[in-house]
């Protein structure tokens, strides 16, 4: 009689899984694979969030491949407090409008009563030092950039990664001397967060301006990028502003040119935040749990060795053999060498968990000398040998990788629908599709469009997009002056 794998009383007892498919309901899956695949937990204080080891790993893997880029690019990280006083916010009257419904303050009465509001964003705490830091053209281009945190007084319902009180983010806030060097580099930001939602997250993204509605609060002009979720759904998941001069006359930023005059600096702002580990679980995730692109996974293959009793010492030391040579290879790995769980249940623990790759290690592959190689993202198995293993997963990372990006660049073209009708527009948003309409760009049309869909905004305007001449808005049938996407977003 061959040896059977045991079946241990916990595994009967202990079930994995989702109680709800991706395909169907994707609003309850959402909490459900974040909570079950340890990405993140509820705070006990309200609005907030705790994210957990295998989600922190991928912000933390997104802070490093950025920090090299923006060492290119010499820009320093800095840090600027947490509290922020009242006067400033009301230096820039636009700024302080678009912010204080989401403003959470401290009474702060101990220290001459004025209010410190809890940063929702820094411009103002660190434009009040930029101004004491620039003194002449000598000291321009600045470019400082922060890892922290923010809080915006959020009132609506809490949605781990995509909408909560607190949330982790990168700010670059930077100084120049010409209007022309700002619009360059607000142009080159938004193109290096392409590259980190496409190329790290695989997450493809539509590179645009705002509308004038949707622009920064007391930015000249803003550029996003937009990713577009499962479920009909744009989610912002980047902006660059030009924040003209408003910010520098308000802080009293000025600096002496090579002509020896005093001039105001031109100012950006650009900030991605932890709402990118939404945006890759909704993307990729399916009806198993996530699924985590190899560049940015904690780890990028687990090990579960096929467990018999005859066999056990042997296939474990295999095992444990392979851990370490693949880790000296750079490769992210971990070792399941847990005997409370069969093999089945390591096998749908890390497939909730969104592992890239599975190597399956039994008697059988030990006399063979290989491992079975499965792939989380299609469940494509098959043999390969011990003898040049490294290589192969490195090869097989890169394509899984690719595909990811590939199947979600799919979907995104897929749901891209061109609009010129209301009823076209209505049409298009009620089968929850992205749509690309001529528009008049009319504020007060575009709250009209918003009332009228149900909560539908302009996403953005595309930036390869040609002029709509001669078309007529898909809203007020006014002159169309740009085409704008439009959907309902988080």
């Amino acid at each position: 009689m061959p040896d059977k794998p045991k079946l241990k009383e916990q595994d009967k007892e202990q079930t994995l899984g989702l109680s709800v498919k991706k395909s169907e309901n994707l609003a309850d899956w959402y909490p459900e694979v974040v909570l079950k695949a340890e990405m993140a937990d509820y705070s006990p204080v309200k609005g907030c969030m705790v994210i957990r080891p295998n989600a922190y790993a991928i912000w933390q893997t997104i802070q490093e491949e950025f920090n090299k880029r923006l060492v290119e690019l010499k820009v320093q990280n800095a840090y600027f407090p947490l509290f922020i006083p009242e006067s400033f916010f009301k230096k820039e009257a636009t700024h302080a409008e678009g912010f204080s419904p989401e403003v959470a303050w401290i009474a702060n009465t101990e220290e001459g009563g004025e209010r410190l509001a809890i940063r929702p964003t820094s411009e103002t705490i660190m434009y009040d030092m930029y101004s004491k830091w620039i003194r002449s053209y000598r000291d321009l281009p600045l470019r400082i950039n922060q890892w922290c945190n923010v809080v915006r007084w959020e009132t609506k319902a809490t949605k781990l990664f995509l909408r909560t009180r607190e949330f982790l983010w990168q700010e670059g806030h930077c100084v120049y001397e010409t209007k022309e060097q700002c619009d360059e580099e607000v142009k080159l930001m938004i193109m290096e967060y392409k590259k980190v939602a496409e190329e790290l997250l695989a997450v493809p993204v539509i590179v645009g301006k705002k509308t004038k509605y949707e622009t920064f609060a007391g930015a000249d002009y803003s550029l996003t990028i937009e990713s577009f979720m499962p479920d009909g759904k744009a989610l912002q998941s980047g902006t660059s502003h030009n924040l003209g001069q408003g910010f520098a006359k308000s802080f009293g930023i000025s600096f002496l040119g090579k002509d020896s005059e005093q001039h105001v600096p031109w100012q950006s702002s650009w900030g991605f935040s932890t709402r990118l580990i939404g945006a890759l679980i909704m993307t990729h995730g399916d009806d198993k749990g996530v699924i985590i692109p190899p560049k940015v996974a904690q780890y990028q293959a687990v090990i579960v060795p096929i467990l018999f009793d005859k066999t056990k010492d042997a296939v474990l030391a295999e095992c444990r053999a392979l851990e370490e040579a693949l880790r000296n290879d750079g490769i992210r790995i971990v070792l399941d060498d847990r005997d409370e769980h069969s093999s089945g249940w390591k096998f749908n623990h890390w497939e909730l968990r969104g592992v890239p790759l599975r190597i399956e290690l039994g008697p059988k592959d030990l006399e063979k000398k290989q491992v079975m190689l499965v792939h989380r993202h299609t469940g494509k198995k098959h043999p390969v040998s011990m003898d040049n293993l490294a290589d192969v997963i490195e090869k097989e990372l890169e394509q899984v990788q690719k595909e990811l990006l590939a199947i979600a660049k799919k979907r995104l073209e897929d749901n891209i629908v061109k609009v010129t009708t209301k009823e076209q527009l209505l049409q298009a948003l009620e089968q929850k599709k992205l749509a690309l309409a001529p528009f008049c760009c009319d504020k007060e049309i575009e709250e009209e469009l918003k009332a009228g869909t149900g909560g539908a905004t302009s996403r953005c305007i595309p930036l390869d997009a040609p002029e709509p001449k001669g078309m007529k808005c898909v809203w007020s049938g006014r002159e169309a002056k740009a085409w704008v996407y439009f959907a309902k977003s988080y």
